[in-house]
């Protein structure tokens, strides 16, 4: 009889416990029909109320001011991400360009290809991939504009980073600058080194390269997917 007794005192607090919950679900339901109470209404959501500072720009043209709005999307946010992307890495390859091709007069064109392909890999493990990071959701939407998209900085990728963009530096070394000066215009000096279009052939070379990595990562699930699907049947 006791071992009952304990579970009805058991079973009502539990009732008891929900029961106290239920005004808070019904606040939650009223709050998402856009319902206010009496005690909210009175609240003072406007921005040159809350900073304390008045702003004529938080006036609105019907002369009401603007108010708190916790999901609006930033001006950054509102730019398409395969932008973003393309402009950091061209911005960061042309700055890689200008402090160590101008800033470094190597003489070789071997040498300044090695070092600053070497440069460039670490800021890009450094630097640019963890700014992807930051500026990603959920979703992962900087992964397809990395080599390494690993979610945690592994310590290989360092080395990696660094072989990979040596070679993207030789590549385009070849597909541009020794292609169109010494093949295409026997020796000539069309095509110098400088920073803007250092950057822009650099994340050519570098997305082409990407793009097959991408292609056949996605042919890889492709068949993975498949496999899986004809196990299950």
């Amino acid at each position: 009889m006791a071992g009952k007794n304990k579970n009805k005192e058991k079973e009502s607090t539990i009732e008891n416990y929900y029961d106290l919950k239920t005004d808070k679900i019904d606040e939650l339901v009223a709050a998402l029909k856009g319902e206010e109470d009496e005690a909210d209404s009175s609240i003072d959501y406007s921005i040159n109320f809350n900073t304390g500072v008045y702003d004529p720009k938080n006036i609105k043209k019907n002369g009401k001011e603007k108010q708190f709005d916790p999901y609006e999307r930033d001006f950054l946010a509102k730019i398409p991400v395969w932008l973003k992307a393309l402009f950091v890495k061209w911005w960061f390859a042309g700055a890689v360009c200008y402090f160590f091709v101008w800033g470094i007069n190597l003489g070789a064109p071997l040498d300044a290809i090695v070092l600053t392909g070497a440069v460039l890999g670490i800021v890009v493990d450094i630097l640019v991939n963890p700014l992807f990071r930051y500026m990603e959701t959920d979703r992962r939407e900087y992964n397809a504009y990395m080599m390494f998209p690993f979610p945690f900085k592994q310590f290989w990728t360092f080395f990696t980073n660094i072989i990979y963009y040596v070679v993207v530096l030789i590549v385009m070394y070849y597909c541009f600058y020794f292609f169109v000066n010494d093949v295409i215009f026997n020796g000539g000096q069309m095509l110098t080194v400088e920073p803007l279009l250092f950057g822009v052939f650099c994340v050519i070379i570098d997305m082409i390269f990407i793009g097959i990595k991408n292609g056949i990562v996605a042919l890889i699930k492709h068949g993975r997917s498949k496999k899986e699907n004809s196990s299950n049947v």
